[in-house]
């Protein structure tokens, strides 16, 4: 198969449905060798943050020289995003070979009682795989869905992380704190550290339940005011994991320095690439699994690397911001539920301010799974106009049921299907004063290609 083919295969798996379990997988695994017992992993769950935590351990292991796999989920605009090794997507060539090699066991698998591999576990195993053929040092590895019976955990980790957790999919995992933190904490292995930057008591409550009944050490990632710079002075036996910012500007986005004290070292006057003040946490947890898995590999964490690490980590879509033609802001990210739009707010009110905004204007399609009302709300009124679209992809919102939703928020909302003529209407329509906001899903933010549709524009104005 060459990358069209292979990709077309991949996705026409989708009919298949997502099917939560591990055993079917695990024979697959089986049938391909184990490639993942081959390589030490850190694990990485939790409703907000757990890609970009991914990404930013990643970043602090390849800065102190390691040979790194990372494997994300959902990838924003190409596929091949999901599976990278130092940063680098894996090569076409590589994945239609690596998709050819495990069509014949996948078709062997089907034909017994474990039934049809589904989409997102050959794209499991294509990370796998792929990673085992690079020979990495570590691999980086972000849950699909869930924890406990998402395909991801088979894997036998050196460590794992659990992110904040929200109400999310909550079809799926649960209605409530708990019960999603149920299928999180699915992933603490018996003996195996984990670090949570998890702040809801009730979710939190059943995760140091499931770690002390599997001996699993839990440290907790916790913001504490910037006064106290001696966050571990008092007692050993704290593993607690401290950030702190070291001014009290509020809203923090881009560049302002923070410092993360661990037990085993402080890390000062750090700045990230990534925006958003909950990415503070998320680095913080980076770090402390960062710590342990080279602790238990003989070897100490650098400060160097951390401060390298955090100044390089990028994901596409998450706070991403630029500068249209006409000089308006433009920013884009992939939030998806009520928690990340609560997260987002902060940030987009921080640009506002920085930038002088007088108008924003919303562009958000989104799928299911998530409350697009709550979704709206947890943007607090921002938007001055909203613009609804509908991605292409199997679960989308439909647009007129998005827009009654947008109607309860806002006065000014229209409707245009496409998410790139959605985005273009209102980049078009932007200056220098306005702020185009772009949200809702990774798919949504996907599709608009801004650069190309930049150019499309600037080129249709001559």
């Amino acid at each position: 198969m060459n990358f069209e083919e292979a990709l077309g295969y991949m996705e026409g798996l989708l009919r298949f449905g997502w099917r939560l379990g591990n055993e079917r997988f695990e024979a697959l695994c089986e049938l391909l060798g184990n490639p993942q017992r081959r390589y030490p992993i850190i694990h990485v769950a939790g409703t907000k943050g757990k890609g970009s935590t991914t990404a930013i351990a990643a970043a602090i292991l390849q800065a102190q020289g390691y040979r790194v796999g990372s494997y994300f989920s959902p990838y924003v605009y190409y596929p091949c995003e999901r599976v990278q090794v130092n940063g680098c997507m894996i090569p076409r060539d590589d994945f239609a070979r690596i998709v050819s090699f495990i069509r014949p066991h996948m078709e062997a698998l089907a034909e017994t009682d474990m039934g049809q591999t589904t989409e997102f576990e050959l794209k499991t195993a294509i990370g796998f795989v792929y990673f085992a053929e690079q020979k990495v040092d570590f691999v980086c590895l972000e849950v699909g869905l869930g924890g406990r019976l998402d395909a991801t955990n088979i894997v036998e980790p050196l460590v794992t992380v659990i992110t904040n957790i929200g109400l999310d999919h909550t079809q799926i995992l649960g209605d409530t704190h708990a019960l999603i933190a149920i299928e999180k904490a699915g992933i603490i292995k018996a003996g195996v550290a984990c670090f949570t930057a998890v702040d809801n008591l009730e979710a939190l409550t059943e995760i140091q339940g499931i770690a002390a009944e599997r001996d699993a050490p839990l440290t907790q990632v916790k913001q504490i005011p910037c006064s106290n710079n001696n966050p571990h002075q008092d007692t050993e036996a704290d593993r607690s994991i401290m950030w702190f910012a070291e001014n009290d500007i509020p809203d923090l986005t881009h560049f302002s320095p923070f410092t993360i004290s661990t037990t085993r070292n402080k890390y000062k006057h750090l700045e990230m690439h990534m925006g958003g003040v909950y990415q503070r946490a998320n680095a913080a947890c980076a770090v402390g699994a960062v710590e342990e898995a080279l602790s238990i590999s003989g070897a100490a964490l650098y400060e160097k690397s951390v401060r390298t690490g955090l100044a390089t980590a990028e994901l596409p879509g998450r706070l991403s911001i630029s500068k249209s033609h006409n000089k308006a802001l433009v920013v884009m990210d992939g939030a998806h539920n009520e928690m990340a739009a609560q997260a987002l707010i902060g940030p987009v009110r921080a640009l506002c301010r920085q930038h002088q905004i007088k108008r924003v204007h919303l562009v958000i399609g989104m799928l299911t799974g998530h409350s697009h009302l709550d979704f709206l709300k947890g943007l607090d009124g921002i938007a001055d106009r909203i613009t609804v679209c509908q991605p292409k992809w199997k679960r989308a919102v439909p647009v007129e049921e998005m827009a009654a939703a947008a109607r309860e928020v806002c006065d000014d909302v229209r409707v245009i299907p496409s998410v790139r003529m959605a985005a273009k209407s209102a980049l078009e329509e932007a200056d220098a004063l306005d702020m185009v906001l772009i949200t809702g899903s990774f798919y949504t933010v996907g599709e608009v290609h801004l650069e190309e549709l930049v150019a499309e524009i600037e080129g249709g104005d001559e």
